[in-house]
């Protein structure tokens, strides 16, 4: 667990600064998902349904918090809320690998070697995550229609997968890196960094399959 205060050690460590410039280093990646450059114009009935969808989620204060930015879009739509919480995933684990890449060029060659390992393990593992959210959206566009149930499947099976890649790559820095146990727990500035990153994606991925899972039940999706 991260605790509330800098440790000393962190500061004299060789590779602090680059970790600090990282962690100062705004996120600037081409992403699909654009917020609404006016604030939305929502209506009681559209911010009960999304504060009520997202009381049935795991984190439900962070997904009211990052949903009710797209309120005009979604609506009541339970299609077009479950989309909507699925690109967000989306984005934030886009930004999440792409801040493993900066992390691991600016580290080079300072870190551990069971740091390097787990650090290498976290990014192909987030890198799959990535991929499986990309083909779940894709198969979202195609979600209203025939084969509902054959599509929906497919959706909770990626993006399901895509959650236990993410809790893998912490698994990783628990574990010692390799995923194998037995090596020594990797603690510090890197771990720290990746778990800020990687545990903001894994409740976003949760609470997007829990709203996905929702549609099940929904005979008509719109």
């Amino acid at each position: 667990m991260m605790k509330g205060y800098t440790n000393p050690a962190f500061i004299s460590n060789p590779i602090a600064a680059p970790l600090l410039l990282l962690l100062l280093t705004p996120f600037t990646t081409g992403l699909p998902l654009r917020r609404p450059s006016q604030p939305p114009q929502t209506t009681p009935t559209t911010t009960d349904f999304i504060k009520t969808s997202c009381s049935t989620t795991e984190y439900p204060i962070l997904c009211v918090a990052t949903l009710i930015a797209y309120a005009s879009k979604i609506k009541t739509n339970p299609t077009e809320l479950a989309q909507t919480a699925l690109s967000v995933s989306l984005d934030q684990a886009r930004r999440a690998s792409a801040s493993m890449s900066r992390l691991s060029s600016s580290t080079m060659g300072a870190l551990k070697p069971r740091e390097a390992v787990a650090l290498r393990d976290c990014m192909e593992t987030l890198g799959d995550a990535v991929e499986e959210l990309r083909s779940s959206l894709s198969e979202m566009d195609h979600l209203r229609g025939q084969n509902f149930g054959f599509r929906i499947s497919d959706i909770q099976t990626w993006v399901s997968a895509a959650l236990t890649n993410e809790d893998t790559c912490m698994d990783g820095f628990d574990m010692g890196g390799g995923g194998g146990g037995g090596g020594e727990r990797v603690e510090g500035g890197v771990k720290s960094v990746v778990r800020g990153e990687v545990v903001k994606v894994a409740r976003l991925t949760s609470n997007a399959l829990a709203l996905i899972n929702g549609l099940v039940s929904t005979t008509s999706p719109q």
